[in-house]
């Protein structure tokens, strides 16, 4: 009898604690973006400028900020073309008292920030022996204090409100580590890390930190990516892999996903299906998975002659990319504002 008691109980708290994350999940969903204010760190070209056209479909206020003014002035053209209410602001990451002008003016024009998206990266791809201190820095610059510091800025007015939305763009080299990739991993892993624990932290006040670590996405952003060593072939490389269907996910599909998962509250995304076997992969055979890019590096190019010098994509074609092979991505980059307009990718 008594036995049989315990049971009842355990299964009532077991029933009580479905309900309330049933209830929880419940109150996550309301989430509409419409008539909602929305900065975009990091939305002048490539994914970001794919979810700020999004978020115009949707009836949202978006703000997009990034360092160049004339990918800026294009970008806020293309989303005007939508009907979208748009403000386009000058911004460097990397400068706090930036970061939080920025989040001023747009709290002028717009109203209280509703949704943070911190979507501004940068990319070096070469062998570790050439990645210098200033790459770690500067990738740990925008890549985690960037999004550390506008957190912090919009932080106080969310919980005020008690309601919020924080998307952290971080990747699936925050998740795994990638073999020429060292310090965009570092800062990846870095942001997963403090995304996750805000996360924890702020949903009590009704603000939820969505992690996103997306896998190859065909933004168009390869060609303002930077290759050490013998960039050509890195390029190649890099480009061949981003631009297979089998191998990425449309950006527009990203997108998407990306903003149905902060409407809902996630707390984490993954994105494609290569991404997500990889991590699952990584997290229960971490030496199996270790092994393995062990052999991939030995096929990667090695250093050349040692230069530690930074080539965009753009400077390092060859014969491979751009060609037809690559076509949906070259195709992206003028798509998604990753060209200036004196450039051509073929």
């Amino acid at each position: 009898m008594e036995e049989n008691s315990k049971l009842i109980l355990t299964g009532i708290a077991g029933a009580a604690a479905i309900g309330g994350l049933a209830l929880l999940v419940s109150r996550r969903t309301s989430f509409d973006y419409s008539d909602r204010s929305v900065l975009i760190m990091g939305g002048s070209r490539g994914l970001g400028l794919v979810m700020a056209r999004e978020l115009v479909g949707r009836g949202a206020r978006v703000a997009i900020c990034a360092r160049d003014a004339g990918e800026l002035e294009r970008a806020k053209a293309d989303l005007a073309s939508l009907g979208g209410d748009v403000l386009s602001l000058v911004c460097d990451v990397r400068t706090p008292s930036e970061i939080k002008a920025v989040i001023e003016k747009v709290g002028s024009r717009f109203g209280p920030i509703d949704v943070l998206i911190n979507n501004a990266g940068i990319i070096r791809v070469g062998p570790f022996e050439l990645q210098t201190d200033r790459d770690f820095d500067e990738a740990m610059q925008v890549h985690f204090w960037g999004p550390y510091h506008a957190v912090r800025a919009v932080l106080p007015e969310m919980k005020r409100r008690g309601s919020g939305r924080i998307l952290n763009i971080a990747s699936f080299g925050g998740k795994v580590a990638v073999p020429h990739l060292a310090a965009y991993c570092a800062s990846k892993f870095a942001l997963v890390g403090l995304s996750s624990a805000m996360r924890a932290e702020l949903a009590r006040h009704g603000i939820y930190v969505t992690t996103v670590c997306p896998g190859l996405m065909r933004t168009g952003s390869h060609i303002n990516a930077e290759f050490k060593g013998q960039n050509e072939k890195e390029f190649a490389l890099f480009s061949l892999v981003d631009a297979l269907p089998i191998t990425s996910i449309s950006a527009e599909r990203a997108a998407s996903q990306i903003l149905n998962a902060a409407a809902r509250g996630k707390a984490e995304l993954t994105i494609t299906p290569q991404a997500k076997l990889a991590v699952r992969f990584n997290a229960l055979f971490p030496e199996t998975t270790a092994a393995a890019f062990e052999i991939v590096n030995n096929f990667l190019p090695g250093p050349g002659n040692g230069d530690k010098s930074a080539y965009t994509g753009l400077e390092s074609t060859s014969a491979v990319s751009p060609s037809v092979v690559t076509s949906l991505i070259d195709e992206a980059a003028e798509w998604n504002n990753e060209l200036k307009p004196n450039e051509s990718i073929n």
